[in-house]
Order: structure tokens, then sequence, then C-alpha cells
């Protein structure tokens, strides 16, 4: 009898496990499904009826980033999913735009079948949230290219607005007002300073309290990226909103800027909210200066809505309304470009 001939799961991928964990995952996938999704789980490309001849599509791609180094410590991988949907979703809705649908890359050198299906079944959860459909993804197993045990999570949305609501920085004007949304920590950004400060410097262990909570250090790292889809959607309907920022990687002092005409600038008072502990902590036990901290995080504050200061006052009720807790953080200025922190006023 000749010898067996070197197989693909001889170098490390087993072709028939991820097939069988493709299989179980199709049910979870399926629910996401719109009335306007045209092809089957499986399909080489993703079919959705496209919206009508005044609408536009936006599109949005971003990953998780070293969140996931979190995530394989803990061995939660519920939660990634929906940072990521999340986090693309907020990124077309500072467009105005309503997501269609997803697609996903998990990239791994050996991807476990059970953490397959945990990372999906948080995609297809925030999916369902966001009125989205999970409408496709590639998953590579690439043995050597990746550290063993981790893996990449990347993704793409899909959204579509109506041409005449588009939202650019067109309509920014100088004494707009500027509404802070809250954050739920970190979000999906800053992780790489984040982890150095608490695992480093701090000695700190995901099994830990994190200090001043009774929460862990773990469970605080992997607090969900928060969508802000319906509170914002909801407030639209009532106010004309001039600009939205998602803040993100950058901070306030990269993102807000990206809402803005070129020749604006915003000044942000820092008294009108209080950062959540987890940053405060890392800002004094890294010894991080405040300048960096608000350009790497975002200091409690994950969306700004720009308003007219005639708006205000319906735009704070709606949002609270919707479960929001709106801060009223500063003022679009004509002495831009860029963002000018004040300490109250």
């Amino acid at each position: 009898m000749p010898e067996r001939g070197t197989t693909y799961s001889d170098a490390g991928v087993d072709i028939d496990v991820m097939d069988q964990a493709l299989a179980a995952a199709k049910k979870t996938i399926q629910k996401t499904a719109t009335p306007e999704v045209l092809s089957a789980v499986g399909s080489f490309g993703g079919l959705h009826r496209s919206p009508g001849r005044h609408h536009v599509l936006v599109t949005s791609i971003d990953g998780v980033g070293t969140k996931l180094k979190i995530a394989a410590m803990a061995g939660v991988h519920t939660t990634v999913g929906q940072d990521l949907v999340n986090h693309c979703v907020n990124d077309v809705l500072t467009q105005g735009a309503r997501p269609l649908f997803f697609l996903d890359y998990i990239g791994a050198a050996k991807l476990d079948p059970r953490v397959f299906r945990d990372v999906v079944s948080g995609l297809s959860k925030a999916c369902l949230e966001n009125g989205c459909a999970l409408i496709g993804g590639e998953t590579a197993e690439m043995p050597g290219l990746y550290p063993d045990g981790e893996y990449d999570l990347v993704g793409t949305v899909v959204g579509e607005v109506r041409q005449t609501d588009l939202i650019t920085a067109k309509a920014v004007k100088v004494g707009d007002r500027l509404i802070g949304l809250r954050s739920r920590g970190l979000h999906t950004n800053g992780y790489s300073l984040a982890r150095k400060v608490l695992f480093e410097q701090a000695g700190l262990c995901l099994e830990d309290p994190f200090p001043g909570t009774k929460r862990t250090v773990g469970r605080i790292l992997l607090d969900i990226h928060k969508s802000y889809l319906h509170p914002v959607m909801t407030l639209m309907e009532a106010v004309r909103v001039h600009g939205i920022a998602h803040i993100t990687g950058g901070g306030l002092v990269g993102n807000l800027p990206r809402a803005l005409p070129d020749h604006f600038g915003a000044e942000i008072d820092l008294s009108s909210w209080s950062p959540p502990g987890v940053f405060r902590f890392i800002g004094e036990a890294g010894a991080v200066e405040s300048d960096e901290m608000y350009r790497v995080f975002n200091m409690g504050i994950g969306m700004v809505l720009i308003v007219s200061q005639g708006n205000l006052l319906e735009a704070v009720r709606v949002l609270k309304k919707s479960g929001e807790r709106p801060a009223v953080i500063g003022s679009v200025v004509e002495d831009g470009p860029g963002v000018r922190f004040a300490s109250g006023g």
C-alpha cells in the first residue's frame, strides 16, 4: 500500500472542520436576512436589492484591532463581533445612512470552531439590533501568518441615505452646538496603550477588580462598542442635524474636525462631562499626559452631534427620551481648523 500523501490538514488547515463550522453558522446568519436580501448564505457574492434612484450608498470598513488580544486572553469571543458591526454602523451613520448589509473577514492560523461560532453569533446579534443583514464573509486559515490562538476580524458595512438627507459639513455654521453621546468605555480604540499601562505598568490581570469598581479588568476592557443608530435616527426625524462625528482612533482631536468645514474649529468645554474611571486610571497609572489621552481615547464621548443653537433644547429632549445622557460639550467656532479645549464656561 502506498503511503498516504501530504494533506492540507498536515499543514495546519482542516477543511472538514471549517466546513462543519460554516454549516453550523448558516442558521444564525440567515436570521439576519431582510426582504431585500436576494442570495443564500455561501454564494460567491452577496445580493441585495438596490435602494431607490435618489439614494446614495455609504460604505465603511474597519477592524476590531488589538482589543482582540483581550478577547483571546479572556477566552470571550461573543462580544467582538458586536464591536465590529456597531463601529462600522456608526461610521456610515455620520453621513445619515441606515445600514443595509454587512460582510466580515476572519483570519487565523487555525480557527477554533467554537471561537468561530461565538464571533459569528456576535456579528449576527449586532446585525439584528441594527436592522441590517449579515450577507456574506470570508474565513481564512493561514498557518504561520497569525500567532497561534489569535485571529483578525474585519468588516464592511453598506448603508443608504436619500441624497437630500445626506449629512455633509456644508450645513455647519459658526455658533452651532456640539452634543456628546456617552461611550461604553474604550469602544475599539486605544487598546495598545491601555494594555501597556494596565498590564505592564500597573501589573493588573484580567481577573483583578478594576480599581474603584466591582467589575473585573477583563469585563471593563471588553465593554461593547455602542451603536448610536436608533437614537440618532430618531433625532434626525425631529430636528436637522448639521454634522456627526464618530469618536474613534484619534479621539475628539482627530475625529471632530472631519465633521467640520476646513476653516471652522471646535471649542470643547472639558467641564461639561466626566470621563469614566477607566480613562482616569490609565492616565494616572501610566503618567499619560492629558493631550495624549484626548488624542488616543474617546474619553467617554463616543459620538458628537452638531445642531443649531435654536434646535439644541429639542435635540437634547429627544435624545434623553431615547435613553441617552447627552452632554452639551461645546460650540463650532470660526477660528479653525482644529479642536480647542477649555476648562469651563
